[in-house]
């Protein structure tokens, strides 16, 4: 084998050409190229499997039986070829015999080959078949030989797309079905839209990738590298789209990938190897998506995506394919439909008429889904195969609160749609009416409403929304959307600017919860072993003690972020006093150090800790006379208490945050903070449900911290009750043991003609 990649392709390309050149039949053709491939690679097995009717047929081979060929089949998803079809990803393995998809066919002769690899032969996104090789001696395939099968598979998708041997993707894509479809995904940015169906891009179909002068098609390349760089920066400009603080980070995150020079030169080496630009683009893309299907880690096929994002931006520069929706404008009110959108694609468009998006893909995560939150656009993700169910022009009615996207629908529904879209106005003008009035029961009892927040930004919804502070600051958003560890100076920035937007109003800072599923790429060790219950692991402050370099910085910055005012801190998933107590140590440590070298100081320090681990309940009496506060974040302590992983589809639905089992546990807690006189809230979702925070009150809590959302509706339920009648009810529930909690407290409410919805 030759020494490179490159190499390797372009010595098998040389020889295919004469092949693909030839005036044979296609069925020729390929029996050529597997004797090619198997000879380059001193393989003794080549063989080539093509997606016909739905099943993949033995189209060539060398090496096994010639009479299996056109014989043998299998479905997609079946055996080691049907897995590679299936999930578009390659496999390289030792012992074939081992894996547990593998599949054995007694007509091909295989069982005298021990090592396997297989590369999907893609065209427009979907396996046309499989190229895969087999050797006698178990042995992985080096990565030059598994980058030259990718190669090869790319320029045969082009041969085997125009003599029609294999099921290809129908060039028509248009919706036959004029009906009625309601469809659900993930709710990503809240909010209610109307609008047309915009598509955001057509595919670039790439017609022709073998080069004839790959000097030429590294100009392309570098000349399109530059005019995609010089539109990224424009786009990047804060100027231009009037935004700063994390969203800026995030643009320029997007912006370092662009001026990557690992992923340029993976496409000049592609082009080395005999590629055009526009193949040797998708060629590398193609390898992303399949990096991206085996990345648990939501936040690094985040990133991933920004780079697929840019790829695509890259590919229709040197193609000349310039058009997008948001280039060509748009006409009307839309609804943007695209599989996964980047979030300088997402500026381009026009903010009076773009009204929602809806992704094939997308997470809460996103970068997008960030942007989009700043530009007040709702967002429903992971609305599968989306594009492949509206035509361009449809009408659909989005409600990302209600997770619903009706397509086409009735004059009826639309004029529902309509009839709640103005109830919600209305009601939310009622909540603009109640922002500078108190939270206050009906019978005297104050209740403070915080909202939670993690971008600069997020400050400011304290005015809007007539809220009492900011109960919940996730620091850890910031280090989640920055490139690099952010430095201790960008850091103070941050949090004195939020501090300085909130006023008087207290900022409950909580140290950073990453690790677990919010891995940082910048800071993972060789020793870092993969987790196989992230929730539950290396994270928050089990991660933050053991990194202290890490929590020294971020309290430095705290502290000096909050001369001359109150600093109040808290520290996540607490499980023992010790590490409180630690906690607490290392920023009284930093506080010593910088009063040492003069530096203002915070007028006081509240310390608080989150109850979010059950066992926390049990030595109470331990941690409460050393804290100034506690807060109980309900997301987590919910999934620990019931064992339940509450990302789980199966599972998300199934344990009520009004169960006795929760409503008797925060029972305790409560009581347990009253005695000593901890003032106790809670920060999790469950208290932005207006029911829910109902149950809360009746508990005996008064500090809810919410979405900024969620303040107008939990207010005006706050405002109408008697919260002693309230408190005695649900002493009497718990009490009975109440099987139907939400029932009776539905119905106490109606009773009283308190309002519970949104």
């Amino acid at each position: 084998m030759p020494e490179t990649p490159a190499a390797a392709a372009r010595q098998i390309l040389i020889r295919l050409q004469e092949v693909m050149a030839s005036r044979t039949s296609a069925q020729a053709k390929l029996n050529k190229v597997v004797e090619i491939i198997g000879e380059s690679l001193s393989s003794e097995v080549c063989s080539i499997y093509l997606v016909r009717e739905g099943v993949l047929e033995l189209f060539a081979t060398r090496g096994l039986k010639q009479e299996a060929v056109h014989v043998t089949r299998m479905a997609m998803g079946e055996g080691l070829v049907g897995l590679i079809a299936t999930n578009v990803e390659t496999l390289n393995l030792d012992e074939a015999a081992s894996h547990p998809d593998f599949a054995y066919r007694p007509e091909t002769g295989e069982e005298l080959f021990h090592s396997f690899a297989g590369v999907p032969i893609v065209r427009r996104e979907r396996a046309l078949g499989v190229l895969c090789v087999q050797h006698a001696d178990p042995r992985r395939y080096e990565e030059v030989e598994i980058e030259a099968l990718q190669t090869v598979a790319m320029v045969m998708s082009e041969l085997i797309a125009n003599a029609e041997l294999a099921d290809d993707s129908p060039t028509d894509l248009r919706v036959t079905d004029t009906g009625t479809t309601l469809l659900h995904g993930l709710p990503l940015v809240m909010g209610m839209a109307r609008g047309h169906v915009v598509f955001h891009q057509p595919r670039v179909h790439i017609e022709h990738t073998v080069a004839e002068d790959t000097e030429a098609e590294r100009q392309r390349v570098i000349s399109a590298f530059t005019k995609m760089r010089e539109q990224i920066d424009r786009m990047t400009g804060a100027a231009e789209f009037g935004m700063e603080g994390e969203h800026q980070e995030v643009l320029e995150t997007y912006k370092m990938f662009a001026y990557d020079e690992g992923w340029t030169r993976r496409i000049n080496e592609a082009i080395d190897s005999g590629l055009t630009a526009e193949a040797a683009i998708e060629r590398v893309q193609q390898r992303t998506r399949m990096r991206m299907r085996q990345i648990d880690d939501p936040l690094l096929s985040d990133r991933m995506h920004d780079l697929e994002d840019l790829a695509n931006r890259l590919l229709r520069i040197v193609s000349g394919q310039l058009g997008t929706a948001a280039q060509m404008g748009l006409r009307q009110d839309a609804i943007l439909i695209a599989r996964n959108l980047g979030p300088a694609e997402l500026l381009e468009y026009d903010r009076r008429r773009l009204k929602g998006v809806i992704l094939e893909e997308g997470s809460l995560t996103a970068h997008v889904t960030i942007v989009a939150r700043a530009m007040g656009v709702p967002v429903l993700g992971r609305v599968r195969d989306i594009r492949h169910q509206v035509n361009e022009g449809d009408l659909i009615l989005m409600d990302v609160t209600a997770n619903a996207l009706l397509i086409r629908p009735t004059s009826d529904m639309d004029e529902a749609f309509d009839n709640k879209l103005h109830v919600t106005q209305k009601r939310r003008a009622e909540f603009a009416a109640m922002r500078d009035l108190p939270s206050v029961t009906a019978d005297g009892q104050r209740v403070e409403l915080m909202v939670n927040a993690g971008l600069r930004e997020d400050a400011q919804a304290l005015d809007m929304v007539g809220a009492d502070g900011i109960g919940l600051f996730r620091t850890e958003f910031q280090f989640l959307v920055s490139a690099t560890l952010p430095q201790r100076e960008k850091q103070q920035r941050l949090y004195k600017d939020v501090l300085d937007a909130a006023g008087d109003r207290p900022v409950i800072f909580r140290t950073v919860d990453i690790g677990g599923d919010k891995a940082l790429p910048y800071m993972q060790r060789e020793d870092d072993e993969h987790e196989d219950n992230p929730a539950m692991g290396w994270r928050a402050i089990r991660l933050a003690l053991d990194r202290d370099g890490l929590m020294k910085a971020q309290a430095r910055a705290l502290l000096e972020a909050s001369a001359g005012k109150i600093l109040h801190v808290m520290f996540p998933m607490v499980s023992e006093p010790w590490e409180y107590e630690q906690a607490r140590a290392l920023v009284e440590h930093q506080r010593a150090w910088l009063q040492s070298r003069k530096k203002k100081l915070p007028i006081a320090i509240r310390y608080g800790a989150m109850l979010e681990v059950p066992a926390l309940a049990e030595v109470l009496d331990i941690l409460l006379p050393q804290v100034d506060f506690l807060s109980i974040g309900t997301n987590d302590l919910t999934q620990f208490l019931f064992a339940a992983d509450r990302a789980h589809p199966k599972l998300a639905e199934r344990y009520d945050w009004l169960s006795l089992a929760i409503l008797r546990f925060l029972d305790r807690v409560a009581k347990n903070c009253a005695a000593y006189q901890v003032p106790v809230g809670v920060c999790g979702e469950m208290g932005g449900r207006t029911l829910e925070a109902m149950a809360l009150i009746g508990l005996g809590i008064r500090r809810l911290s919410i979405t900024p959302a969620s303040v107008g509706p939990v207010k005006a339920m706050i405002r109408a009750i008697d919260a002693a009648e309230l408190q005695t009810l649900m002493r009497q529930l718990l009490d009975s043991g109440e099987r139907d909690m939400r029932g009776r407290l539905t119905q106490w409410a109606a009773e009283r003609n308190i309002e519970l919805g949104a």
